[in-house]
């Protein structure tokens, strides 16, 4: 009985401090992306955090996928006009999009491998709170997550040759995607299942699995603290590059919500999957290309400044997506529930 009400206890008080932390998530980001640029401009040397790169953003992922209770992983197949809107939002729609605009770039194929690796990629991290604080079916797009990395790192490659030709599209080795299946999705997805059995048989895995629990926003602050700061020194002459794409990402910000949107409409989804389709195709996955991007040869300076100019404007766009994609559709007293 005293186990019962501590645990009770225990649950309320995670539950607020989620939801502080998943409120307060944007500043949380900006504030944690200021301090890694003041950080980068008084101390030298910033440019090792680059070796923590893919260990944090593995830890980034294995908290993210520990919100995916085991029995919601085969939720989204189940829905399956929820999966089929999500696929041809981001792997029909969204290419075509990007490749239509890219007639606007410079003719710079490096240039346009930054922008095409970070735009034809879905998020799968913190477009779940995003989404959630968006009145967006934040759980059904959660458990799609791991289908969207998979898609996603078997097709990049297959639109890079079709988009840039089998040269340029050579410049993007296949190891660093086996290396980023391997420890980015696989490894956290397990360890993420193996901590929801231990958390189902003893008092000791959920009292980590609460701990746990609160992660997901610190964790991607500190990814973005880590990047930023471990970028931002090696940027230089790639300033120039970066201001040149940054209205094409303004752009993209603006045409991808209503595009996922119109598709979630022909699907027939309910305004809440709608906007889950909505969020996905307007939020780009650019912290897990970051490491692909760094392995292509001569990626520095140029790769990186595309990379973290996106992520930059995604989260001014996510402000604004929170509050317009809200009101999207009819809003009535079902939307309006907690998420679980």
């Amino acid at each position: 009985m005293t186990e019962a009400i501590v645990f009770a206890a225990l649950t309320r008080y995670r539950n607020s401090m989620k939801e502080l932390l998943e409120k307060q998530q944007v500043g949380i980001y900006l504030a944690s992306v200021v301090l890694a640029m003041l950080t980068a401009s008084l101390l030298p040397g910033t440019t090792v955090f680059e070796n923590a790169i893919n260990p944090a953003l593995a830890v980034m992922l294995f908290v993210t996928f520990l919100q995916v209770p085991l029995a919601d992983l085969g939720r989204a197949f189940a829905h399956a006009r929820f999966l089929a809107a999500l696929l041809t939002t981001n792997f029909l729609a969204i290419p075509f999009l990007v490749v239509t605009m890219m007639q606007f770039l410079p003719s710079e194929p490096l240039v346009r491998l930054g922008v095409l690796l970070v735009l034809l990629t879905p998020c799968i991290d913190y477009v779940v709170t995003f989404s959630q604080l968006g009145r967006a079916d934040a759980r059904l797009l959660l458990a799609a997550t791991p289908a969207l990395l998979v898609m996603q790192m078997a097709l990049l490659p297959i639109y890079l040759g079709l988009f840039l030709g089998a040269e340029a599209a050579a410049l993007v080795q296949p190891g660093p995607f086996v290396h980023a299946f391997i420890w980015l999705i696989a490894v956290p997805l397990v360890l993420a299942g193996v901590m929801q059995i231990w958390a189902t048989r003893h008092w000791t895995g959920q009292r980590v699995g609460m701990a746990l629990s609160f992660l997901p926003v610190p964790a991607t602050a500190l990814v973005l603290f880590i990047v930023v700061a471990s970028v931002l020194p090696q940027l230089g002459s790639a300033t120039e590059v970066a201001l040149i794409v940054m209205p094409f990402y303004i752009v993209f910000a603006v045409l991808a919500p209503l595009i996922g949107w119109g598709i979630a409409w022909l699907f027939r989804l309910d305004s809440i999957t709608g906007r889950a389709v909505s969020f996905s195709a307007g939020t780009r996955n650019s912290l897990v290309v970051l490491p692909l991007a760094l392995a292509v040869p001569g990626a520095i300076p140029v790769l990186p400044a595309i990379v973290v100019t996106q992520t930059l404007v995604e989260l001014m766009s996510e402000l604004i997506y929170v509050r317009l994609i809200a009101r999207l559709g009819r809003i009535d007293h079902a939307e309006t529930r907690p998420a679980p």
